[in-house]
C-alpha cells in the first residue's frame, strides 16, 4: 500500500506512510462521530420504553463524555497526520524536485520552459499539498469507515441495509468513470495557465523593447485574450466535473427516499420495530452527507492525476551520473570523433576531433550555429555526447560526477548572472568558504577594486537583481573575480567580450590574461582580434572541425578562417553615408 500511495501521489517513503497513517485517522473520526449516534438511538429506546430516564443519567452523561474526548482524541490525530505531516512533505517534495533538477543534464532545461519548471515546483507542488491534507486522506479514510458501517447495517438488518447502501456505490462509479474527462479538461486549463504565466513573464522582461518600439497595445491584446482563455477553460473544468458530481450527489439523496419507503413497507408488515426503523434512518442522514464531500474529494483527486504526472516527468528523469574521484593526468581536453544532437532529431555536432592542450589558449571560432558553444558544454559536461568521447586528463568526463568534474573548470559566460546581494557575496559565488581576503584579492586582479571601492558602501553594496546596480563592463569582471578565486585549472570563456565597448574590453582582457596564465583554456570568440593570441584556433562550422592550427597557419591557409578575418577587416571600415 505504501509504493501505491508513492507512485500515484508522487510522494516519499515517509510521506507515504503518513499518508497511510492520514487515513487512518480519518476512519477513526469518521467512526467516532458515529458514537452520539449510538448515543441517541440508546437514549430514544429507553424513552420508548418507558425506562426511568433520571436512573440512566449517570450513563449518558458519561456516554457524552466519552464521545466527545474520543471526537476530540481522534481529531488532534488527524490534524496532525493529514494536516502537518502533510506540509511537512510538501517542503520536503520541493526541496527534492530542486535537487533532481540540479543532477538533471543541461539538455533537459534545453526542452522545458522556466514558467513550466517553476510551476510544477509551486504551483503543483501546492495543488498536491492541499489534496495531501484537505482530499486524499479524507476521500480514503470515507471509503473505509462507510465501508466498515456498511457491514454493520448489513449484519443489523441485510433489506434495510441494501436500501441504504445502493446509492454509494453507484454515485462512486459515476464520478471514477469520469476520470478521463475531467483529467482532458484541467489539463487544458493548466496549459492556459502556462501560457499566461509565460505571456505575463515575457512582458516584463521585454517591456522595454516594447515601449521602444511602440508594441506594448498589441502584446496587451494578446495577453488580454490569453486571461480570456484561463476564465474559459476554468469554467469548461468546472463544469465538466460539476455535471458528474452533481449527478452523483442527487442520486445519493434518493437513498433516504429508499430507506423511507422500504422501511415504512417492512414496518407495516411487522418486519422492522419502530427502533430499527428509527436506526437507519439516523444512520442514513450520517452516511450521505460525508458521501457527498467525498464525491467532491474523487473528483479533486482524478484532476490531480495531472499535476503528478508533470512532477513524476521530473523524478523519473535519468540522472548524469558517474565516479566522485577524479584524477586526471594533467588537464588537457581531447575530443574524439565526439557527436551530439538534440531528441528532435537535430545533429549538432557530426564529428568532432581536436586537442586543447593544458599552458595554452584554444580558441573554438566559426560561422553562428556552427557548435562552438556546444563543444564548450561537452567539454564541462553540461550534456553528454551521443557519440565518441570526451576525456580530460585521460578520464572520459561522461564517467565523472558532473559536481566533481565541475570543481575542474572556471567558467565566464558571456550573459553573467549576478545575485540580489552584495558584490562581496556575489564574488564569493566562485568559492563559498572563501574568506574576506581571497574575495578582495580575486576583485584585484580582476580590476575590480577600483569601481566597487566607488559605490556607496563599497563591498558591501547590494547591486540589485541581476547586477542591475552596474555596468555591463563591471558585472563581467564581478564575473572574471569569481574565477579567479575559484582558480580551477579550466577555464571556458564563452564571448567574455563580445558586448564590451573598448575601454571595458582591454581592462576585462587585462583581467584574464592574469587570470588564464598556466592553464587550460578555452575561449569562444567571434572577434578575430580576441583570439589572435591564442596558440591553437578551432574553426567548427556544420557541426564539424573545418580547421585547425595557430593563427599564422590558417591564415596561410586561406580557407574558412582567413575569410572570416577579412570580413571583419573590410566591416571595421564601414562608414555612414
Amino acid at each position: 500500500m505504501r509504493q501505491y500511495f508513492q507512485n500515484k501521489f508522487a510522494l516519499s517513503e515517509q510521506g507515504a506512510r503518513e499518508m497511510i497513517f492520514g487515513i487512518l485517522s480519518v476512519v477513526a473520526q469518521n467512526l467516532a462521530l458515529m458514537f452520539p449516534v449510538t448515543l441517541l438511538y440508546l437514549f430514544t429506546g429507553d424513552y420508548l420504553d418507558g425506562v426511568n430516564l433520571t436512573s440512566r443519567t449517570g450513563f449518558y452523561i458519561g456516554g457524552i463524555a466519552v464521545c466527545l474526548v474520543l471526537i476530540l482524541l481522534t481529531g488532534i490525530w488527524q490534524y496532525n497526520t493529514a494536516y502537518k505531516a502533510t506540509y511537512k512533505e510538501s517542503a520536503a517534495r520541493r526541496i527534492s524536485l530542486a535537487e533532481k533538477l540540479r543532477k538533471l543534464p543541461l539538455s533537459f532545461f534545453a526542452k522545458r520552459d522556466l514558467a513550466d519548471l517553476t510551476n510544477t515546483i509551486m504551483t503543483d507542488a501546492e495543488v498536491l499539498e492541499h489534496s495531501g491534507s484537505h482530499q486524499i486522506p479524507q476521500y480514503y479514510g470515507s471509503i473505509v469507515s462507510t465501508l466498515v458501517i456498511c457491514i454493520g447495517l448489513f449484519f443489523f438488518q441485510w433489506r434495510m441495509a441494501l436500501a441504504a447502501v445502493w446509492p454509494i456505490p453507484v454515485a462512486l462509479i459515476i464520478v471514477l468513470t469520469s476520470k478521463r474527462v475531467q483529467q482532458y479538461f484541467y489539463r487544458k486549463q493548466t496549459d492556459a495557465k502556462l501560457d499566461l504565466n509565460e505571456g505575463i513573464q515575457e512582458f516584463i522582461e521585454t517591456s522595454r523593447d516594447l515601449k521602444s518600439n511602440n508594441a506594448e497595445d498589441g502584446y496587451l491584446k494578446d495577453l488580454e485574450q490569453k486571461i480570456d482563455l484561463v476564465e474559459q477553460r476554468a469554467i469548461g473544468s468546472e463544469l465538466g466535473t460539476a455535471v458528474f458530481v452533481v449527478s452523483a450527489q442527487m442520486l445519493l439523496k434518493f437513498g433516504i427516499g429508499t430507506v423511507a419507503l422500504v422501511g415504512g413497507t417492512m414496518l407495516t408488515g411487522g418486519d422492522l420495530t419502530l427502533m430499527q426503523f428509527f436506526c437507519f434512518l439516523l444512520v442514513a442522514s450520517r452516511l450521505y452527507e460525508p458521501m457527498s464531500s467525498t464525491l467532491i474529494n474523487l473528483a479533486a483527486i482524478n484532476a490531480l492525476q495531472v499535476n503528478v504526472d508533470r512532477m513524476n516527468e521530473i523524478n523519473r528523469t535519468k540522472e548524469q551520473e558517474g565516479s566522485s574521484s577524479f584524477a586526471p593526468d594533467g588537464y588537457d581536453i581531447v575530443f574524439e570523433h565526439a557527436g551530439f544532437s538534440y531528441e528532435d532529431g537535430k545533429t549538432v555536432l557530426s564529428d568532432v576531433s581536436f586537442t586543447a592542450k593544458q599552458g595554452e589558449v584554444t580558441a573554438l571560432v566559426g560561422p553562428s550555429g556552427g557548435g562552438k558553444t556546444t563543444v564548450s558544454r561537452l567539454a564541462a559536461r553540461f550534456w553528454d555526447a551521443d557519440r565518441g568521447k570526451v576525456t580530460v586528463g585521460g578520464v572520459d568526463v561522461s564517467t565523472v560526477d558532473p559536481e566533481t568534474l565541475l570543481g575542474a573548470f572556471s567558467i565566464v559566460f558571456q550573459d553573467v548572472t549576478l545575485f540580489n546581494n552584495t558584490v562581496m557575496e556575489n564574488i564569493r559565488v566562485g568559492k563559498k568558504d572563501a574568506s574576506d581576503e581571497e574575495v578582495l584579492e580575486a576583485a584585484r586582479l580582476a580590476n575590480c577594486d577600483e569601481f566597487i571601492r566607488e559605490l556607496p558602501n563599497g563591498y558591501d553594496t547590494v547591486i540589485g537583481e541581476n547586477g542591475s546596480e552596474l555596468s555591463g563592463g563591471e558585472r563581467q569582471r564581478i564575473s572574471i573575480a569569481r574565477a579567479f578565486l575559484k582558480d580551477a585549472p579550466i577555464i571556458l570563456l564563452d564571448e567574455a567580450t563580445a558586448s564590451l565597448d573598448v575601454e571595458n574590453e582591454t581592462r576585462v582582457q587585462s583581467a584574464l590574461s592574469r587570470l588564464i596564465k598556466d592553464k587550460t583554456v578555452m575561449v569562444i570568440a567571434h572577434r578575430m582580434r580576441t583570439v589572435a593570441g591564442a596558440n591553437k584556433i578551432v574553426v567548427l562550422s556544420d557541426g564539424g572541425v573545418a580547421e585547425q592550427g595557430s593563427p599564422k597557419e590558417l591564415m596561410e591557409q586561406e580557407g574558412v578562417f582567413a575569410r572570416m578575418v577579412k570580413l571583419q577587416t573590410e566591416g571595421q571600415s564601414w562608414t555612414i553615408v
